[in-house]
């Protein structure tokens, strides 16, 4: 959960997914829907997927405990070198070094190095000195753990406080007054925006359609209502004519914007009357109740609020919507239709 994923947005969720499946064994024998159903708002949803087909591997080949040793971790599937050195140094002892962000900022400052933090140079220097470390180190464990709190908490991204820093004595880059300038930062690409035409059915019995997205890309395997994906927006005819639907009258109902690391894709809501049968699609019909129960991504259990089939979306779980895209999520609602 901590890959790639604040301190502060698990800290509720991870005691509740303990009390779920409380071993390994218990994580293995559970489906992997009801994994991604209890992983829902925390994203990335690979992990959750990875995190599964580990816990069976433990089962199946360790006898249903972690391997201890750093290389046998990392044939675990999703278990890299930073976790493997995580896992062993931090739960067996194991003398192995961990570089994470936090550390590789710490590692870089205190070198006055120049190399961007994402950089095939930078990984190298940061592993070759974090290794010299723990072949020193009295408690390996404590040692990591520190590195990693150091840069949590006060060798910071921006505005490290250096004044309380037990390395700051040594720290080139403080000495060279570069602190706020290293490490160099990432080169982000630009986010793409696509847009997601989401069409909300619902039978005769007040039923709603759901359907299994691909098991590879966003939200991977997970349920949402019939979706056309592009990069503009579509008309209504399009949009129930692509869906096999031609002739189905279908209307906007609502519009957000749901920001992911890449993208930024524009959610368009729309609705139909009561639908008599489906075409033939890969997909089922839902009573409120069972939604409940599938793994389905924050935007698609919101576009289940929007059409009244689940309660109001709570404002805490639109994590992936910007005041920007709130703004266009109210313009579009005006009458707009451009969204943000």
């Amino acid at each position: 959960m901590l890959q790639q994923t604040q301190v502060s947005r698990i800290a509720e969720r991870f005691p509740r997914f303990l009390r779920r499946f409380p071993s390994l064994k218990s994580l293995a024998s559970a489906s992997l829907d009801e994994v991604l159903a209890e992983w829902e708002g925390l994203g990335y949803y690979r992990r959750a997927k990875l995190l599964h087909q580990t816990a069976r591997a433990v089962v199946a080949e360790h006898r249903g405990r972690m391997p201890e040793d750093p290389e046998d971790l990392r044939r675990l599937p999703g278990i890299g070198r930073y976790t493997a050195g995580a896992i062993a140094s931090l739960a067996f002892g194991r003398r192995t070094s961990l570089v994470d962000g936090n550390v590789a900022r710490v590692i870089l400052r205190l070198g006055g190095i120049e190399h961007a933090i994402d950089s095939p140079q930078a990984s190298r220097h940061c592993w070759s000195f974090a290794d010299r470390l723990v072949e020193v180190a009295e408690d390996p464990a404590r040692l990591n753990e520190g590195l990693m709190e150091l840069g949590a908490t006060v060798c910071t991204p921006t505005s490290p406080a250096c004044n309380r820093c037990p390395l700051r004595t040594g720290c080139v880059a403080r000495a060279e007054e570069r602190q706020d300038l290293l490490p160099r930062p990432k080169t982000r690409a630009a986010r793409r925006v696509v847009v997601h035409h989401a069409v909300l059915l619902r039978d005769a019995r007040g039923r709603v359609w759901l359907e299994q997205r691909a098991e590879k890309g966003l939200w991977a395997g997970m349920w949402q209502c019939p979706t056309i994906e592009g990069g503009g927006p579509l008309d209504e005819v399009t949009v129930a004519t692509r869906l096999g639907l031609a002739g189905t009258p279908l209307w906007i109902a609502e519009e957000f914007v749901h920001q992911t690391t890449h993208r930024a894709v524009r959610f368009r809501v729309m609705t139909a009357g009561v639908v008599e049968s489906m075409p033939r699609r890969s997909g089922r019909w839902f009573t409120a109740t069972a939604t409940r129960g599938l793994a389905m991504g924050v935007p698609q259990r919101r576009t289940l609020a929007i059409g009244g089939v689940v309660s109001p979306f709570p404002a805490a779980r639109a994590a992936g919507t910007s005041r920007a895209a709130a703004r266009g999520t109210r313009s579009a609602r005006a009458g707009s239709r451009r969204g943000s």
